[in-house]
């Protein structure tokens, strides 16, 4: 039977953010549908969506009509309050003109003014609700406001009330859970840990050379004087292509650039392991640093790094395509995270992308982040730029014929490995398809 024998139910999946920048909701608008669901989803244009969600045929993208004022032209407060109501008007909008789902999946945050709206949304048309957690709006707002603003304590209530009238939910950690437990009242909620996307996997030498030939045009540091070879990368008359001996280490950070991921800590870092190197030549490698992302820091840091003139620490900014970036991840010799959660109780999703490309992190330390970087295991945990600074000169010392890690270095690859081997969708059917099955009146696959 196929599905234009058998009507598939449906799934609205909300985003009120970049559709783009919502990795974990493309993931499960592409669960529901290999589940043989028809998915609506709903969000901002921005930034391109995953390719395998534009060409499913079962997911339809609807977007939202942004805010039209630039907030320039109002006060901070007068522009926060008429964009919050103009999301609420629109967002309502396009739920009641859209096809009726059985289901409603929101991401939160943001939750304010989405829960609000997509429960009342909900309760009219007799759709169940479900939250999809993967961190507080309120303590987000709370780093740019104070922890006792009324803003914030709106913002906590609303998520507290709305969070207990859904049918059910998921999140993103244990500890999570648990918060929702014990200081919410919410226990209608199941863990469904992030993993990475199929485009995230190891690559070949001959897949890593291709890129850094691509970026040794752009970026002279990755250049070699020969016309096939990089710094890192060789490839011979015979189209084998190997690591150069002498090869620098490439580290590879991603960062929003923003005050909650303070890219100062490893840029102290990296200033010491200059001053190191000078020191001791034989012993560490150059480095090459590749910081992606964008944000309001960015050019602050940029212009900083500049003026410090290093020798033998190159760091860039490169804007990486969707299908560069994970081959970028998989080149790269180390990830460093400066994700700091603002809750404690999320789990950043670019440490699980690293995994998947096989590649060691050193991330910072947050009460949440244990349950996925295990300290020399899989990744390394710091807390401080002292801390950040003696594990890259650890790991780096004698790079790359003789390192530091040799004993445990098998040891990380190996916990990887173990890591990838558990996709996704596998862990999607065990622990969120049971919500949209509940009330399930079809059931045919595609």
């Amino acid at each position: 039977m196929t599905d234009t024998e058998d009507k598939r139910d449906r799934v609205t999946v909300v985003v009120l953010g970049d559709v783009g920048h919502s990795p974990r909701m493309n993931y499960h608008a592409l669960s529901l549908s290999k589940e043989g669901y028809e998915v609506n989803l709903i969000g901002f244009a921005g930034s391109k969506p995953q390719i395998e969600v534009l060409h499913d045929e079962h997911i339809t993208l609807t977007y939202m009509r942004p805010f039209p004022l630039p907030s320039l032209i109002l006060p901070r407060f007068l522009a926060l309050v008429f964009k919050v109501m103009w999301q609420a008007v629109i967002l309502f909008f396009t739920l009641v003109t859209a096809p009726r789902s059985k289901s409603l999946l929101l991401q939160n945050p943001p939750g304010v003014p989405a829960m609000p709206v997509c429960w009342f949304y909900c309760f009219l048309s007799r759709t169940k609700f479900f939250v999809d957690w993967h961190n507080y709006g309120y303590s987000i707002l709370a780093l740019t406001l104070k922890n006792n603003h009324p803003l914030v304590f709106i913002y906590r209530l609303t998520e507290k009330i709305f969070g207990k009238l859904a049918s059910g939910g998921l999140c993103v950690t244990k500890a999570m859970k648990i918060d929702l437990a014990e200081n919410w009242g919410i226990t209608k909620v199941t863990v469904l840990y992030d993993r990475p996307a199929e485009r995230f996997h190891p690559i070949t030498n001959e897949e890593k050379h291709d890129l850094l030939m691509k970026l040794s045009a752009t970026y002279p540091c990755f250049s070699s004087d020969s016309p096939d070879k990089t710094v890192f990368t060789e490839r011979y008359a015979d189209g084998r292509v190997a690591e150069c001996e002498d090869r620098p280490a490439l580290i590879v950070s991603s960062t929003s650039w923003t005050e909650d991921e303070d890219f100062s800590i490893l840029f102290d870092a990296l200033q010491d392991y200059e001053r190191v190197r000078q020191e001791f030549p034989d012993h560490y490698p150059p480095l090459i640093v590749a910081v992606t992302g964008k944000g309001p820091m960015k050019s602050y840091y940029t212009s900083l790094i500049a003026e410090q003139q290093w020798a033998h620490v190159a760091v860039l900014t490169p804007w990486m395509t969707a299908e560069d970036y994970p081959k970028l991840l998989a080149s790269a010799d180390l990830g460093v995270c400066l994700h700091f959660s603002s809750s404690g109780l999320d789990l950043p999703m670019k440490v699980v992308d690293m995994f998947g490309s096989g590649l060691p992190v050193a991330a910072i330390s947050y009460p949440a982040l244990p349950e996925l970087v295990h300290h020399n295991e899989n990744g390394l945990i710091f807390k401080t730029k002292e801390e950040l600074a003696n594990l890259l000169q650890d790991w780096f010392r004698g790079f790359p014929r003789e390192t530091a890690i040799k004993e445990t270095y098998y040891d990380f690859y190996r916990n990887i490995d173990e890591f990838r081997k558990l996709s996704w969708h596998s862990c999607w059917t065990c622990n969120a398809l049971p919500l949209f099955n509940q009330n399930r009146t079809v059931t045919q696959k595609s």
